[in-house]
Formats: structure tokens, sequence, C-alpha cells
């Protein structure tokens, strides 16, 4: 799709004249929230910052002030007064939200129109409202911009003060960068301060030479949103709690949903461990939980009715703690899950057996091996779950225990809150996933693997084997397989490798 950029209204401070025949070879000067975001207020991102690095009363506290927040203006004071709510007092040093929960929201909210005029640009100089603390990573990784002008917020002994930076008078340009094209006529241009608010605009764009581009509001409104398939790079990893886009009105219905929310999680919860499988699922049901399973014929009959099959091994993606007792629940049949990082909490509520593992390889197999012998084991080889569309590589230790291996894919759907975390308390995740409104899972039980895909006497390798059941269950959800591992996403989302020292992270 080819944006038309005469039917595009430039920013008033910079002469109207068409845009160049060629712009792929010229240096494009936009405005982040004026020409790729479809929404007009900013509201929501600082909502994301309060309830995921604030938490709950810091998101409450921004929701009440919002109507001072509109009386003023979101563009200047209002602005200011978000920025203090969302940041004053949070650790500057361990402040992950605008690499690893904004990017999923801007994406889902970017214009496919506004994308592919920015992108039909080989050079991108972005400049945001937004702190750069909350734009930064996002701009560079997704729309490959090479400079970000915007402010930065002041700290003091590690923690941020919830204040902009000032521009200091005659303040010497704080640093150079080469706008030049691809013909290699250089213009050097000096930005000065950390905002655009703080720049002589006209004199900026003069000397760029080039073009600015900036949507209006009902531009923006009227845009379509950028299909999956179109970003600049996969989204794959996100963290947060938040499943929803926090809007005034969506944050207002947050907080009017929390009471009831808890009572029912703690109902649900209770529930799951103080009665039988056979008993709680029905309850579960009843309050709201959605499970769908579909099993085949033939592991029916191969499987489920023999009385004697003992040492089966499940095989699953990873999507959330519960997996192995909603596998339990439509297996109707007892087992056991091995785990890296359940806390003690959960493991000592669990209603199935669970086994922590210690990541070193040996041990690892034959602890597993054992609990065969004693009967059914679910295993999810990713190691960590993943919320998108994606399977992570599988280890392929699994494919060393036995023949016996039935895959089974495993997708979940919520509508209000994610129950994993990189970054946060685990032992919540459960209750943050019961508090869902109607949280569902799916659990599909594939074939079990023939004598030929197994490490076996005249089977493949175990490599082989793990590659081939990621794929098996990549095909059942529709979703797509990926070589990254537990450590790219923690890397990604936490700065870390997934090890904790009180217990390893999954």
């Amino acid at each position: 799709m080819k944006p038309n950029f005469s039917k595009m209204r430039t920013s008033s401070l910079v002469n109207n004249t068409s845009a160049p025949a060629n712009p792929k070879n010229k240096t494009l000067v936009f405005d982040f929230e004026g020409t790729v975001l479809r929404s007009t207020s900013l509201f929501p991102y600082f909502m994301l910052v309060a309830f995921e690095a604030g938490g709950i009363l810091r998101s409450l506290i921004l929701l009440l002030s919002y109507p001072l927040v509109w009386l003023v203006g979101e563009d200047q004071l209002g602005l200011k007064i978000m920025v203090f709510l969302c940041f004053f007092g949070i650790r500057k040093d361990t402040f992950r939200i605008g690499s690893a929960v904004l990017p999923k929201f801007f994406l889902e909210d970017m214009g496919w129109e506004g994308f592919e005029a920015v992108m039909c640009c080989e050079r991108k100089v972005a400049s945001s409202k937004l702190p750069r603390i909350m734009v930064e990573n996002f701009l560079k990784d997704y729309l490959a911009v090479e400079a970000v002008i915007a402010r930065d917020l002041k700290s003091f002994s590690g923690y941020f003060l919830g204040v902009f930076e000032k521009k200091k008078p005659n303040k010497i340009p704080s640093y150079k960068m080469n706008v030049g094209t691809k013909e290699g006529n250089n213009n050097s241009i000096g930005i000065i301060g950390n905002h655009v608010e703080f720049i002589d605009q006209e004199e900026l764009f003069h000397q760029f030479k080039e073009f600015c581009l900036m949507l209006s509001s009902e531009e923006r409104r009227n845009c379509r949103v950028l299909p999956r398939e179109r970003y600049l790079k996969p989204l794959i990893f996100h963290d947060g709690r938040l499943a929803f886009r926090p809007t005034l009105v969506s944050s207002l219905a947050l907080f009017m949903w929390l009471p009831f929310g808890l009572f029912l999680c703690f109902f649900r919860f209770i529930s799951g461990i103080a009665l039988p499988l056979h008993v709680s699922a029905p309850i579960l049901a009843f309050s709201g939980t959605r499970t769908t399973g579909s099993r085949p014929q033939s592991t029916l009959s191969s499987v489920l009715n023999e009385e004697n099959q003992k040492g089966m091994l499940y095989v699953s993606n990873h999507r959330t703690l519960l997996d192995p007792l909603y596998i339990a629940i439509v297996l109707q049949k007892p087992l056991s899950a091995v785990t890296y990082s359940l806390s003690r909490l959960n493991e000592l509520v669990s209603p199935i057996g669970t086994i922590r593992l210690t990541r070193d390889r040996d041990r690892d197999r034959e602890i597993m091996i054992k609990l065969l012998s004693h009967g059914n084991l679910v295993v999810c080889p990713e190691g960590t779950t993943c919320r998108e569309p994606y399977l992570l590589r599988f280890s392929p230790l699994f494919a060393e225990l036995t023949d016996d291996i039935v895959p089974i894919a495993v997708d979940v759907k919520v509508s209000m809150f994610y129950g994993t975390t990189a970054s946060g308390h685990k032992f919540l995740d459960p209750f943050f996933h019961f508090m869902n409104p109607s949280p569902e899972y799916f659990i599909k039980i594939l074939e079990k693997l023939p004598q030929q895909q197994t490490c076996q006497p005249g089977g493949i390798s175990r490599i082989e084997v793990a590659n081939f059941v990621q794929n098996e269950i990549c095909s059942a959800l529709g979703f797509a397989c990926t070589n990254l591992t537990r450590k790219d996403k923690y890397l990604v989302l936490a700065g870390n490798e997934g090890v904790s020292p009180r217990y390893n992270c999954h």
C-alpha cells in the first residue's frame, strides 16, 4: 500500500509544500503521537505505567485525577500531572515498562496509513511528548528511527522525581545528527534540549530541507489498525498484567470489577485446591471458566481406555502455570508435572503432584524417568511461558525418556489480566488468571508419536523429535515456531537470564 502524501496535512510549522516524489531517500521528521498512533489521548499509556510500575493504588489515584487533567488539557499541565503521578518514587534502574509492556499497546494502537507513510522513508527522526524512557526503545526497535526527540525525567538517588528535565538557557546543542541522503548531500543539525517544545521548530525543519509529517485527529481516528503481519519485527515477548488497553472507560470498569473479581478468584482458587478434579471442574465451569478439550479417537482408545497403561509422557507447550491442571481435567486421569519455578505457596496448594527440576541435565533426567516409572507425566519443554502465537524452542531432554509420547496443544484466552509474569510476583499468577471474568482454556490432545518419530531403535535423534513435536503443536494451534529460548525472553523483559537466587525462573 502506497500512502497518498498529498492528502496528509503537514505540520503548521512547516511550509505546506508537496512531499518529495521519491521519499525513500529522504529524511522524515515525524511526531509520534500525531502521526502513528490512532488514539488522541495519552491517558492509557500513563495508566499502564501507573498500574504495572506503581500498583493498584497509584493507578486509582491517576484515574481519580483525570478530571483535573482533562480540564487543564493533556498537552501541557495535564501531561506534567500524569507524569508526576505515574513516576514519582519509581526506581529508575528497574523500570522496564517502556521496553517490556508498552510496545504491545503501541503496536495495537498504530494506524496502517501512518505507519506506511513513516516506513516509506529510509531515515527517520521521531519527536514525542511522552518521556523518553516510555518511547525510545519502541521507536528504535519497531519503527527503526535513528533519533528520538523526547524529554528525560529527573531522578534522585536512583528514583524518579516525576518531573521533566528543564532546558538550561543558552544550552549548547545536546547532540549532532547527520541527516544526509544517499546522494551524499549531508546536513548537520543541532537539536537543542530534549523535546520539540524546546526547539525552534521553524529553523529545525528549514535546516532539514526535507518534510515533516503529522496527521489531524480526524485522519488518525479513520486510520485502519496495522495488521500483525505488517509489524517491522514480530511481537513475541511482552510483560505486564493488564491484557486490555486501559482507556478512561475501561479503567473505570476495571476498578468496578476488582471487588467482585477478587471474590470470584478466591472462590475458584479454593474450589480448585480443596475438591477432587472431577468435582472442581464443573464448579469452575459454573463460575465462568471455560475449558474446551478434544482428543483423537486413536489416542482415546490406545491411551485413555487401557487400565494397565503406565508411564505416558504428555508434552505440552506452555501458556500459564495452570497448564498441567487443565490437562489433567481434560484427560480425566491422575498425572504429575515437573516445574522450574513454581513458588512454594503454589507447590503446597497444587491439586496435582509437582516436582521441582534443577536445570542439571543428568539429574533432571533421572527425576523424570523415576516419575514415569510410577505413572503419567506432563512436561513443558519450552521452559517458560509465551503469550503470543509463537512456540519457543523445545528442549530435547524429554525425547530421551520414553517412546510413549503424546503431544498436547494448549492455548489460553483472557480479557482482563495475564496469568503470567517475567518480572513480577510469580506466586500471584493463578490469582490473576482466576480474576478474569471468563478465562478460556483450549486443550487439544494430538496423536501419539509413531515409533519412527521417537529416539528408540530405528527412530530419529532427540533434537529431531523435539522439532517434530514443536511443529505438530504449532500446526494444531496455527502458531509459528521460533528458535528463541527462556534466556532470550528474560533478557528482553527482565534484563537477566531468568535465574533467581531463591528459585529458578520459568
